[in-house]
Protein backbone atom coordinates (compact mmCIF):
# COMPACT_ATOMS: atom_id res chain seq x y z
CA UNK A 1 0.00 0.00 0.00
CA UNK A 2 1.30 3.48 -0.86
CA UNK A 3 1.69 6.18 1.70
CA UNK A 4 -1.00 8.78 1.68
CA UNK A 5 0.15 12.10 0.19
CA UNK A 6 -0.51 15.27 2.05
CA UNK A 7 -1.59 18.50 0.34
CA UNK A 8 1.89 19.87 0.97
CA UNK A 9 3.41 16.91 -0.90
CA UNK A 10 1.07 17.50 -3.85
CA UNK A 11 1.95 21.18 -3.90
CA UNK A 12 5.69 20.44 -3.71
CA UNK A 13 5.48 18.00 -6.64
CA UNK A 14 3.47 20.49 -8.73
CA UNK A 15 6.08 23.20 -8.09
CA UNK A 16 8.93 20.83 -9.04
CA UNK A 17 7.13 19.87 -12.26
CA UNK A 18 6.43 23.54 -13.11
CA UNK A 19 10.02 24.55 -12.33
CA UNK A 20 11.39 21.75 -14.49
CA UNK A 21 9.12 22.75 -17.40
CA UNK A 22 10.19 26.41 -17.14
CA UNK A 23 13.89 25.54 -16.96
CA UNK A 24 13.53 23.27 -19.99
CA UNK A 25 11.78 26.08 -21.87
CA UNK A 26 14.57 28.56 -20.97
CA UNK A 27 17.28 26.16 -22.18
CA UNK A 28 15.36 25.58 -25.43
CA UNK A 29 15.03 29.36 -25.97
CA UNK A 30 18.79 29.83 -25.41
CA UNK A 31 19.59 27.12 -27.97
CA UNK A 32 17.10 28.64 -30.42
CA UNK A 33 18.58 32.14 -30.02
CA UNK A 34 22.09 30.76 -30.63
CA UNK A 35 20.90 28.92 -33.74
CA UNK A 36 19.27 32.07 -35.14
CA UNK A 37 22.33 34.17 -34.36
CA UNK A 38 20.39 36.47 -32.03
CA UNK A 39 22.39 37.97 -29.16
CA UNK A 40 21.85 35.96 -25.99
CA UNK A 41 21.20 38.16 -22.95
CA UNK A 42 19.64 37.32 -19.61
CA UNK A 43 16.78 39.80 -20.15
CA UNK A 44 16.24 38.67 -23.75
CA UNK A 45 16.02 35.02 -22.71
CA UNK A 46 13.59 35.86 -19.89
CA UNK A 47 11.31 37.75 -22.24
CA UNK A 48 11.47 35.14 -25.00
CA UNK A 49 10.78 32.27 -22.58
CA UNK A 50 8.17 34.33 -20.70
CA UNK A 51 9.69 33.58 -17.31
CA UNK A 52 10.86 35.75 -14.44
CA UNK A 53 14.27 37.41 -14.45
CA UNK A 54 15.07 35.50 -11.28
CA UNK A 55 14.84 32.16 -13.09
CA UNK A 56 17.42 33.02 -15.76
CA UNK A 57 19.93 33.81 -12.98
CA UNK A 58 19.13 30.61 -11.05
CA UNK A 59 21.81 27.94 -10.66
CA UNK A 60 21.87 25.55 -13.60
CA UNK A 61 20.28 28.06 -15.99
CA UNK A 62 22.75 30.91 -15.52
CA UNK A 63 25.69 28.70 -16.49
CA UNK A 64 23.97 27.63 -19.71
CA UNK A 65 23.28 31.27 -20.68
CA UNK A 66 26.85 32.33 -19.81
CA UNK A 67 28.24 29.53 -21.99
CA UNK A 68 26.05 30.65 -24.91
CA UNK A 69 27.17 34.26 -24.50
CA UNK A 70 30.86 33.25 -24.43
CA UNK A 71 30.34 31.11 -27.51
CA UNK A 72 28.81 34.06 -29.36
CA UNK A 73 31.64 36.36 -28.26
CA UNK A 74 34.23 33.89 -29.60
CA UNK A 75 32.34 33.73 -32.89
CA UNK A 76 32.33 37.52 -33.24
CA UNK A 77 36.03 37.82 -32.55
CA UNK A 78 36.70 35.02 -35.06
CA UNK A 79 34.60 36.89 -37.66
CA UNK A 80 36.57 40.09 -37.08
CA UNK A 81 39.90 38.24 -37.39
CA UNK A 82 38.86 36.52 -40.61
CA UNK A 83 37.39 39.71 -42.01
CA UNK A 84 33.82 38.45 -42.33
CA UNK A 85 32.57 41.08 -39.88
CA UNK A 86 33.44 44.77 -39.90
CA UNK A 87 35.38 46.18 -36.98
CA UNK A 88 34.38 49.46 -35.37
CA UNK A 89 37.43 51.13 -36.94
CA UNK A 90 36.35 49.87 -40.36
CA UNK A 91 32.84 51.19 -39.84
CA UNK A 92 34.20 54.56 -38.67
CA UNK A 93 36.41 54.76 -41.78
CA UNK A 94 33.47 53.95 -44.03
CA UNK A 95 31.43 56.63 -42.31
CA UNK A 96 34.15 59.24 -42.77
CA UNK A 97 34.51 58.31 -46.45
CA UNK A 98 30.75 58.65 -46.92
CA UNK A 99 30.81 62.06 -45.24
CA UNK A 100 33.66 63.21 -47.51
CA UNK A 101 31.78 62.02 -50.58
CA UNK A 102 28.67 63.83 -49.38
CA UNK A 103 30.67 67.07 -48.94
CA UNK A 104 32.09 66.70 -52.46
CA UNK A 105 28.62 66.14 -53.92
CA UNK A 106 27.26 69.19 -52.12
CA UNK A 107 30.10 71.34 -53.44
CA UNK A 108 29.51 70.06 -56.97
CA UNK A 109 25.78 70.80 -56.62
CA UNK A 110 26.55 74.36 -55.50
CA UNK A 111 28.96 74.89 -58.42
CA UNK A 112 26.40 73.62 -60.94
CA UNK A 113 23.66 75.76 -59.38
CA UNK A 114 25.85 78.88 -59.65
CA UNK A 115 26.66 78.04 -63.28
CA UNK A 116 22.98 77.73 -64.14
CA UNK A 117 22.23 81.04 -62.42
CA UNK A 118 25.00 82.77 -64.36
CA UNK A 119 23.69 81.28 -67.63
CA UNK A 120 20.18 82.52 -66.95
CA UNK A 121 21.52 85.95 -66.05
CA UNK A 122 23.36 86.13 -69.37
CA UNK A 123 20.24 85.12 -71.30
CA UNK A 124 18.24 87.88 -69.63
CA UNK A 125 21.06 90.34 -70.32
CA UNK A 126 21.20 89.28 -73.98
CA UNK A 127 17.49 89.88 -74.43
CA UNK A 128 18.54 93.48 -74.82
CA UNK A 129 17.36 96.77 -73.56
CA UNK A 130 15.44 97.58 -76.74
CA UNK A 131 13.33 94.41 -76.53
CA UNK A 132 12.50 95.08 -72.91
CA UNK A 133 11.54 98.72 -73.61
CA UNK A 134 9.39 97.57 -76.54
CA UNK A 135 7.61 95.00 -74.36
CA UNK A 136 7.05 97.60 -71.62
CA UNK A 137 5.57 100.02 -74.18
CA UNK A 138 3.21 97.28 -75.48
CA UNK A 139 2.04 96.50 -71.97
CA UNK A 140 1.59 100.20 -71.16
CA UNK A 141 -0.53 100.72 -74.32
CA UNK A 142 -2.65 97.68 -73.53
CA UNK A 143 -3.12 98.98 -69.98
CA UNK A 144 -4.19 102.43 -71.23
CA UNK A 145 -6.67 100.84 -73.64
CA UNK A 146 -8.17 98.82 -70.79
CA UNK A 147 -8.37 101.94 -68.59
CA UNK A 148 -10.23 103.76 -71.41
CA UNK A 149 -12.69 100.87 -71.76
CA UNK A 150 -13.21 100.92 -68.00
CA UNK A 151 -13.93 104.67 -68.01
CA UNK A 152 -16.45 104.25 -70.87
CA UNK A 153 -18.10 101.30 -69.11
CA UNK A 154 -18.40 103.31 -65.90
CA UNK A 155 -19.90 106.27 -67.82
CA UNK A 156 -22.40 103.90 -69.53
CA UNK A 157 -23.27 102.42 -66.16
CA UNK A 158 -23.82 105.85 -64.63
CA UNK A 159 -26.01 106.89 -67.62
CA UNK A 160 -28.05 103.71 -67.36
CA UNK A 161 -28.39 104.20 -63.61
CA UNK A 162 -29.72 107.75 -64.03
CA UNK A 163 -32.07 106.58 -66.82
CA UNK A 164 -33.33 103.81 -64.54
CA UNK A 165 -33.89 106.28 -61.71
CA UNK A 166 -35.76 108.64 -64.08
CA UNK A 167 -37.88 105.78 -65.41
CA UNK A 168 -38.71 104.67 -61.89
CA UNK A 169 -39.72 108.24 -60.99
CA UNK A 170 -41.93 108.40 -64.12
CA UNK A 171 -43.50 105.06 -63.20
CA UNK A 172 -44.23 106.26 -59.65
CA UNK A 173 -45.75 109.47 -61.02
CA UNK A 174 -47.87 107.55 -63.55
CA UNK A 175 -49.16 105.24 -60.84
CA UNK A 176 -50.01 108.17 -58.61
CA UNK A 177 -51.81 109.92 -61.48
CA UNK A 178 -53.73 106.71 -62.25
CA UNK A 179 -54.79 106.40 -58.59
CA UNK A 180 -55.93 110.03 -58.52
CA UNK A 181 -57.88 109.57 -61.75
CA UNK A 182 -59.56 106.41 -60.49
CA UNK A 183 -60.44 108.09 -57.21
CA UNK A 184 -61.95 111.02 -59.09
CA UNK A 185 -63.92 108.63 -61.33
CA UNK A 186 -65.29 106.67 -58.41
CA UNK A 187 -66.47 109.71 -56.44
CA UNK A 188 -70.16 110.17 -56.50
CA UNK A 189 -71.26 113.21 -58.38
CA UNK A 190 -72.73 115.89 -56.30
Amino acid sequence: MTAKRTPADVLREARKKDSLAKRTKVLAVVDEMKAKGEPVTFLGVAKAAQVSNWLVYAEGVREHIDAARKSQARGKSREQKTGTAASSASIATDLELARAELRALREERDRLKAAVQRGLGQQVGQAGHAELVSRINELTAANQELVGKLVRAEADRDGLQSALTETQDDLISARQALRNMMRDQNRPSE
